[in-house]
């Protein structure tokens, strides 16, 4: 009966279970994240980010704890509402410019319109990506209509089901049903799966549950903690505009920011082994040690407001053509 009701106990358990997956298994899923982290990367649009602010983000992360979802959930719609909105407002955009065309005659809607529909639909395909992910993720909670309209109402918004199935699917037609999108979370439990399978003996458990609540971290102060790494490397506190548009790459690298959140977790938890794993790191993703650190710095000064892992002044600036994060002079 112990034994049983302890397998119970394991099952319900949340999160990953590591140390079961096969090395070719472990490769290929490696490569195959590294190369879709690059070309995604290649075809970055200029807007890349635009919806990842604070409050958006701090929308998202609570409607998720308020429906019980995985973290996994969350970061997934984070994901699919940016993806979705830059689409959005580019197809806007086009139509507005033709409606400039047919207003000039008499027709068309104008952008103050169009502005207005983007804003006043903003929720609802908020809601509409949480609830997508969900049911991405199946082994986790699903989020149905009457949940989702009973939500909106409280927010006074008088949606119908209808309408809420059609902003589903004007999600998912925009996206091309291309919604089983990977987040950083999959990253950082790849990696950790390739540290123990190399021999880096470390917690696994209480390692993953640091690294999701320093995602987390990341995700709420996203611009503070870029904006201080963007500094470093350019080693200027007033960086250009030129300089900023090239940071965007760094701003939305998957893997730079997975090795940055594991080196900061283990910096955190077992700093005595931070050294071995930021080399491990380097040497499963190719990013330099140099780079890890400086992700770590700069994370650790918005947690603690300190000093962190090997700051040194004549170590700010990342120059090696290797490394994720380049001089931007």
């Amino acid at each position: 009966m112990g034994s049983q009701a302890q397998a119970a106990s394991r099952c319900r358990e949340p999160g990953p279970v590591f140390g079961g997956v096969a090395s070719g298994v472990i490769e290929d899923t490696l490569i195959h994240l590294a190369t879709e982290n690059e070309q995604y990367l290649s075809e970055l649009p200029a807007q890349a980010g635009c919806f990842k602010e604070t409050e958006i983000v701090e929308f998202i992360f609570l409607l998720s704890e308020k429906w019980h979802l995985d973290h996994l959930v969350r970061y997934q719609a984070v994901e699919l509402l940016e993806r979705f909105m830059i689409k959005q407002v580019k197809q806007i955009c086009k139509s507005s410019r033709e409606n400039v065309r047919s207003h000039e005659r008499g027709e068309g809607s104008s952008w103050s319109s169009l502005n207005n529909q983007i804003y006043d639909m903003f929720v609802l395909r908020l809601v509409s990506c949480v609830q997508l992910a969900s049911k991405v993720s199946l082994h986790y909670n699903i989020v149905n209509s009457d949940t989702a309209l009973k939500f909106l109402q409280s927010l006074k918004y008088s949606y119908t089901k209808q309408e809420l199935l059609e902003s589903e699917l004007a999600v998912l037609k925009t996206l091309h049903f291309q919604i089983n999108v990977s987040t950083p979370l999959a990253y950082v439990e790849l990696l950790l799966e390739v540290l123990g399978h190399n021999g880096c003996l470390l917690p696994a458990k209480p390692l993953h549950q640091m690294c999701i609540q320093l995602l987390d971290f990341s995700y709420l102060t996203r611009d503070a903690i870029y904006n201080t790494l963007l500094k470093i490397a350019i080693e200027n506190s007033t960086p250009s505009k030129l300089q900023v548009a090239k940071f965007l790459t760094v701003k939305e690298d998957f893997m730079l920011l997975a090795v940055g959140i594991i080196s900061t977790s283990v910096f955190i938890l077992n700093p005595g082994h931070w050294k071995q794993v930021v080399e491990h790191l380097n040497s499963i993703t190719g990013i330099t040690s140099q780079s890890i650190s400086e992700f770590s710095y700069a994370v650790l000064k918005h947690i603690t407001g300190s000093t962190t892992p090997q700051q040194r002044s004549s170590n700010c600036g990342t120059k090696a053509p290797g490394n994720r994060i380049m001089a931007l002079n």
